[in-house]
């Protein structure tokens, strides 16, 4: 029985304070690279890896963000409505749990570009993705292969694969890019309505069931206008 998920979720409820001017008057997950809206460079990688059904939140920009995923007749779209609150990312796929299933779930941050040689990098994921093992399986990053990341470093990786969080260290080495696949069942336990994702990451670190997935290639965050016109110069001609 293959475990490869069916089913995503797309974050794409942030204001995108960083962003702006762009984000003035649109939604950030619609602000384009080399002609393509941001949102579909998370869309597109997860049709390729077979998922039919993809859950998008919604907030700021929300009937632009809709209208923008009807236009699409490559898999089943669902919107996770969060107008009223924002919830942060784990709150989120709390949120969508009627529409998200209780399967391992692909998880896509919507403001995320990589240029991948070989095999695509969420084949690779769904190939390294283990349920008997992991609760969570996140792509991590060497910084130097990264832009856009203002951070020190998120985690720290055994020889098996599992991850630990810096913790008390001033870096480390990897930087936790926005892909994952995730077991939604401790997301879904939880009490709060509003949390984030990585709560969920440390507990499973704490248990041994956080691996993370290093791939090749260059990653970039597109957080703000300059990551946005570095991510362009980056991609040139070439297709992700």
């Amino acid at each position: 029985m293959s475990t490869r998920p069916k089913t995503a979720m797309v974050m794409a409820a942030g204001l995108g304070t960083r962003m702006r001017p762009l984000t003035d008057h649109q939604a950030k997950v619609l602000i384009e690279v080399r002609g393509k809206a941001l949102i579909d460079y998370a869309i597109d990688p997860l049709i390729a890896a077979g998922v039919e059904r993809i859950v998008v939140n919604v907030h700021a920009f929300a009937e632009e963000v809709e209208a923008h995923l009807r236009r699409r007749k490559d898999a089943e779209f669902l919107i996770s409505d969060e107008r009223a609150e924002l919830l942060e990312t784990g709150g989120g796929i709390k949120h969508a749990q009627a529409l998200l299933g209780e399967a391992p779930v692909f998880v896509c941050n919507s403001d995320y570009i990589w240029i991948k040689p070989g095999l695509p990098a969420l084949e690779e994921l769904a190939r390294a993705w283990d349920p008997a093992r992991m609760d969570v399986l996140v792509v991590v990053i060497p910084k130097a292969r990264t832009l856009g990341f203002g951070t020190p470093g998120d985690f720290f990786q055994d020889g098996a694969g599992r991850l630990t969080h810096r913790g008390d260290h001033a870096e480390a080495p990897l930087h936790t890019f926005g892909i994952e696949i995730l077991d939604p069942t401790a997301v879904y336990a939880e009490a709060r309505r509003k949390f984030s994702l990585r709560d969920i990451w440390f507990a499973a670190a704490d248990k041994g069931r956080l691996f993370g997935l290093q791939l090749d290639g260059l990653w970039m965050q597109v957080g703000d206008p300059a990551a946005r016109d570095a991510a362009e110069a980056q991609l040139g001609s070439r297709l992700v």
